[in-house]
């Protein structure tokens, strides 16, 4: 089996790869960055000429041919690139086995997993707290939401989302007791001196996890 196309598309759901061979099976990609589609489109059809020809199950040979082929090191236009490109090649590895990907990643670990909401406006603690309550109401183990500056939308002040984040999570402890799971998601917003901040201030609330506290260059 050879690869013989690989087809970008950016559509307003996402941005998709598929992967097509000379066997008529295909594989389909999704890149997990949402913005910048014609740039990762461009980045995939720049790689298309050392994928075509290729044998799709060498994931792990394409995958260093696809990050590591060029001198510059990628930054996340590449690698989301790569990552469709990468799920395509599982998807088909797949369906020419005739397996579920996850058998060939190792097999079922659980029957299930855990979910989580996401929480109202977070931009005023009331709407947040009321939002939280309704959650654990209906059963609900966890309460989920991004950190905000309280000022506005449009623009984030470090300091004084951080003082606001802690008085969050404080606030949402408080009112829903000690068994509800508290997530916050500060999107990469803050620098690494702002997010250790957060993180102390949020520590004797026992947060169940910070998501996303720095940017990858930043780690």
């Amino acid at each position: 089996m050879k690869i013989t196309a690989v087809k970008p598309f950016v559509l307003n759901a996402g941005i998709f790869v598929k992967v097509e061979t000379d066997s008529g099976i295909y594989g389909m990609g999704e890149a997990g960055m949402k913005r910048r589609g014609r740039a990762i489109s461009e980045v995939v059809n720049s790689m298309a000429s050392d994928l075509i020809g290729e044998d799709p199950f060498r994931t792990e040979h394409l995958w260093q041919v696809m990050f590591r082929g060029g001198f510059f090191p990628g930054g996340g236009v590449q690698t989301s690139a790569v990552s469709a490109v990468d799920i395509a090649l599982w998807d088909i590895k797949g369906k020419a086995l005739g397996v579920p990907v996850y058998e060939l990643l190792g097999g079922r670990v659980r029957d299930r997993v855990a979910c989580y909401p996401h929480n109202g406006d977070p931009h005023r603690i009331e709407d947040l707290l009321a939002s939280c309550r309704k959650s654990q109401d209906a059963g609900w183990k966890f309460v989920r939401w991004g950190l905000v500056d309280p000022k506005g939308k449009e623009l984030l002040e470090p300091s004084r989302a951080v003082r606001y984040g802690i008085e969050q999570v404080r606030a949402v402890r408080e009112e829903l007791g000690e068994e509800i799971e508290i997530l916050v998601d500060l999107h990469t917003r803050l620098d690494p001196a702002a997010s250790i901040q957060f993180c102390r201030g949020v520590e004797p609330y026992r947060p169940f996890f910070v998501e996303d506290p720095i940017r990858s260059e930043s780690a």
